[in-house]
């Protein structure tokens, strides 16, 4: 784009000069001048955008000095809420930002979900921050903070936890500070502890063993939603469980079993993938939200790609990107299929065309009908998803609106209603999702338009969200009221995507390795080990034919890793807005 502006401005020179001696006619200078601008837009396509356009100006450069500096605001904000949580809360699960305490179990009311499903008196914050630490470099904390859960930690404990909770959050982060231990090539630094003796990958193995009652006595396959870590499944425990919670447990449980040699816990998981997989509807392919573990019956027939569906659908691709496993490769591309064709509405092309913009919503499973008219916050992490699918164009769209929201609130609702154009449900509880979205487009794109939506969701963290002793929940999106609380994911994913997204030359972009992040934001290197089993036969006994996990497929793995992708953004994208400015403001006006 530079040399058509040096070239149009030169041009102009030389024709003022000669329209100054009298050469030239007083109009061929703006017809020249016209003509130049209709080369310079034709040679870099329809999606040149001309400096008087209000999104060009805004988005499309992103100083190199600007980027240092919210690299490290996003490095301080993650160290903000750290170091407050060892100081005010530590050993507890959570920390309290507005009165700087802890919080632990709510040990009077185990009614409260919202709580006990995810505190289990086991130092949550501490566990989940792990790999942030490792990202960020700081190699004496995160060699003292293992230590931390080595010497304090136990499972051994009378609490009553969510198994999907527990499992993405507390495992998926030992076994990704336990990879990060043991790697030879040490890319983030010295990380290595010394005397360790695998004691994180045994903390792991314990937990899982303590999980595993969820997975008896169920006629599915599937595993009861919650466990008593002493005791095992409560006697009271419903058969009612969300198809995420049930089916997102394959990464972890199979990254366990893999490096232990046992395969029990990837079988479990897989099996309960399959029982839900083998109910989804004969007519649309789409699957319920919530099901019963004994009967199979659907209690939820909700299909979305919201809470309750979420990370099912993420956890397909990333099992086959982890494993290598075909199965679950067909399996996405076949529930990929039955979303785009039933959930899915907007005109048919991102950035072409006329009608509404792309949106998912949610439906009916057995016959794809409109149920409600909101989307939650959860589903922005589709986007990101679509971006490992090598759905680009789609994901750009899917983004922009959700971004369009925040804009427009400086958070995102937990619910909001895209026909009413208002929050149906206004708490925003600092989650990550539309962050990583925005840091997987970067990766692929490399456009500056998502520097500058990372920046704008930084600083609406930082005005809205800080609190005495860390960042807490937005109780409403409009008021900024706060809730006294701040999750284990704000450090383990919010923090690490908006460091990422500003770290250009960090070890996870810059090494020969490839990484994988889980559902919960933990760092997963792209390992050949992974990819070999001695009981590969044992899971696909049904298979017709044979598959080697020793190579995958180039053409398979094409559709699935974001980074044999990136070549489907044009080059001329990068130096311009990644949706038409006209999309850009219709889906400004879509969110209000």
């Amino acid at each position: 784009m530079r040399w058509c502006s040096v070239l149009l401005w030169l041009l102009v020179l030389r024709l003022g000069l000669h329209a100054l001696r009298g050469l030239l006619p007083p109009g061929s200078l703006r017809g020249a001048a016209q003509g130049v601008s209709s080369v310079c837009r034709a040679t870099y396509g329809r999606f040149f955008v001309g400096p008087g356009d209000e999104y060009g100006r805004r988005y499309s450069s992103f100083p190199a000095g600007l980027r240092l500096e919210m690299r490290e605001m996003a490095r301080s904000m993650f160290a903000f809420g750290y170091d407050n949580y060892m100081k005010h809360a530590f050993p507890e699960d959570e920390l309290n930002p507005i009165l700087c305490q802890g919080r632990g179990p709510d040990t009077l009311n185990p009614s409260n979900l919202n709580i006990n499903d995810v505190l289990g008196n086991y130092s949550l914050t501490l566990i989940d921050a792990l790999d942030t630490l490792a990202v960020m470099g700081n190699a004496t904390e995160f060699q003292k903070a293992v230590r931390l859960v080595i010497d304090t930690v136990s499972f051994d404990k009378d609490s009553t936890v969510q198994v999907f909770e527990a499992t993405i959050r507390i495992m998926g982060s030992l076994l990704s500070a336990h990879i990060i231990l043991t790697d030879t090539k040490q890319p983030f630094g010295n990380m290595t502890l010394n005397g360790y003796d695998n004691e994180l990958l045994h903390m792991a193995h314990d937990l899982a063993v303590r999980l595993l009652p969820a997975f008896e006595n169920t006629r599915t396959g599937m595993p009861y939603p919650r466990v008593n870590l002493l005791k095992g499944v409560p006697p009271d425990s419903l058969n009612h469980t969300c198809t995420a919670g049930a089916g997102s447990l394959l990464v972890e449980f199979g990254i366990l079993s893999r490096l232990l040699g046992d395969s029990t816990f990837e079988w479990v998981a897989r099996r309960a993938v399959r029982a839900l997989w083998s109910l989804r509807s004969n007519d649309t392919g789409l699957l319920g939200n919530v099901v019963d573990i004994q009967t199979g019956d659907w209690v939820g027939k909700q299909s979305g790609l919201g809470a309750g569906l979420d990370s099912f659908f993420e956890y397909l691709l990333k099992s086959y990107i982890l494993f290598g496993e075909e199965k679950d490769l067909d399996m996405f591309n076949e529930a990929y299929k039955s979303i785009r064709s039933h959930l899915r509405r907007g005109r048919k092309a991102c950035n072409e065309g006329e009608g509404d913009p792309p949106l998912y919503v949610n439906v009916n499973m057995l016959n794809g009908q409109i149920m409600n008219t909101w989307i939650d916050s959860l589903q922005a992490f589709f986007p990101g998803l679509q971006v490992l699918k090598g759905d680009i164009e789609d994901a750009i769209c899917l983004h922009a609106f959700y971004y369009a929201i925040w804009k427009r609130y400086g958070a995102l609702p937990e619910r909001y209603n895209w026909q009413l154009q208002a929050p149906d449900v206004s708490f925003y509880p600092l989650r990550p999702e539309l962050v990583e979205s925005t840091y997987l487009l970067y990766q692929a794109t490399k456009n500056p338009f998502y520097l500058h939506v990372g920046m704008d969701i930084l600083q609406s963290l930082e005005k809205h969200a800080k609190a005495k002793c860390g960042y807490a929940t937005l109780h409403h999106v409009v008021d900024k009221s706060q809730e006294d609380r701040m999750e284990s994911f704000f450090l383990s994913e919010t923090c690490k995507y908006l460091y990422l997204l500003f770290d250009e030359d960090n070890p996870v972009h810059r090494t020969g390795n490839k990484y994988l992040f889980t559902t919960e934001g933990h760092l997963v290197p792209l390992d050949p080990r992974f990819r070999k089993t001695p009981w590969h036969e044992f899971f696909h006994q049904e298979d017709k034919t044979q598959r080697s996990l020793q190579k995958l497929s180039q053409t398979r793995l094409r559709t699935a890793n974001s980074s044999t992708n990136c070549n489907r953004v044009p080059e001329e994208r990068r130096f311009s807005l990644p949706l038409k400015s006209v999309y850009m403001r219709q889906i400004d006006q879509m969110g209000g």
